[in-house]
């Protein structure tokens, strides 16, 4: 078993936002600190972190403070650039890996890599102007999104298509950046597996939770999804494949979409995930110890699920429902502690059990 880092290390986590906070609060109670690094002022992670500094990206000296005090560093987004990742690289491991960011960052770059594990992704084809957007129609067929390779998440830069004739309107709508078209996918339901691995090799898997989304935006994950004992397997089987592909350290998250012939991957996300959360009412190790645990070198927990749960994000204007869900019984309120509240944020989540596991 690797060395774990000792009691009272201090855990770097690039970006602020509410997974770095419930990330701080999972490895405090394993007897760690974090330092968040984050450019925007009083991210949620500052109100639980024990330190952290507000500083761009593009200011060297500030990461090489940042990373002369952690021990090993982490992020709860995908979005970072190279440049500070290759000068913070240089001086701390970085888990996950770079490679595992590299292949997230990218929809292309993903689709391609998912393919090349033999795994069922969506028809796809690259778009870079015009002619290309002719060829992957061709290729991809009709309906099919048009999607920016890079920095989409929510439902942000993603179009749809039902027609040829809404090819201009789909480009100027991207302003021109390098895209991918994906096929539609006739599913009959979303699910999104919390997996984990750790130093050693060893993988983890919680159960498949079962997601709804509207504009874009998760609003709820169920467990247990509606699944044969087989396909639990299947998506099991598929989350490792992935894992142990990248040489992956730390919890990831990815959707599947379940078809008639089997499980199509959608997405990956390297880190903690939103479809996740339902694990901090549902396990004895949420998904965010089970980061801290992995990137630590600690033992795993086993994901056993003791609850069934439905997780329901509060966007926006939800979070005036509070007071009343505070009323309800067996429902555990997270909120995030973001002041200001805005159309489409996500202002907390709360957690339902609805009985024990079945």
């Amino acid at each position: 078993m690797p060395e774990a880092l000792p009691y009272g290390a201090v855990i770097g986590i690039l970006g602020g936002g509410q997974l770095a906070r419930m990330l701080s609060v999972a490895a405090a109670r394993l007897g760690y600190r974090c330092h968040v690094y984050d450019p925007a002022p009083n991210p949620p992670a500052a109100h639980v972190a024990a330190r952290a500094t507000t500083a761009p990206w593009d200011d060297a000296e500030a990461l090489e403070r940042f990373a002369a005090e952690v021990s090993v560093i982490t992020y709860e987004f995908e979005n970072i650039p190279v440049a500070a990742l290759d000068l913070l690289e240089a001086q701390r491991p970085i888990r996950p890996s770079r490679r595992a960011l590299a292949v997230s960052q990218d929809r292309l770059t993903e689709k391609t890599f998912l393919s090349g594990l033999g795994l069922e992704v969506a028809p796809f084809a690259p778009v870079e102007d015009a002619d290309s957007l002719e060829a992957a129609i061709e290729t991809v067929g009709l309906p099919a999104i048009l999607k920016t390779r890079r920095l989409g998440y929510d439902g942000k830069g993603q179009v749809r298509l039902t027609g040829a004739e809404d090819a201009p309107a789909a480009l100027q709508a991207i302003a021109g950046a390098p895209a991918i078209l994906e096929g539609f996918v006739n599913f009959e339901r979303e699910v999104s597996v919390i997996a984990a691995r750790g130093l050693d090799g060893t993988v983890a898997c919680f159960d498949p939770g079962e997601n709804v989304h509207r504009e874009g935006i998760l609003r709820t994950t169920t467990v247990p999804a509606r699944l044969s004992a087989s396909q639990r397997a299947d998506a099991a089987l598929v989350a490792g494949r992935i894992l142990n592909a990248l040489d992956y350290v730390g919890v990831m998250g990815v959707e599947m979409f379940v078809t008639p012939g089997g499980l199509i991957v959608n997405e990956i996300a390297p880190r903690v995930h939103n479809s996740g959360h339902w694990t901090q009412q549902g396990c004895a190790v949420d998904q965010f110890e089970q980061h801290i645990r992995a990137i630590a070198g600690w033992p795993l927990g086993d994901g056993s699920r003791y609850a069934d749960v439905t997780m329901e994000n509060l966007i926006g204007e939800d979070v005036a429902r509070v007071p009343q869900i505070a009323r309800e019984r067996n429902a555990t309120i997270h909120l995030y502690g973001k002041a200001e509240v805005r159309p489409g944020r996500k202002m907390g989540h709360v957690n339902r059990i609805t009985g024990p596991a079945g």
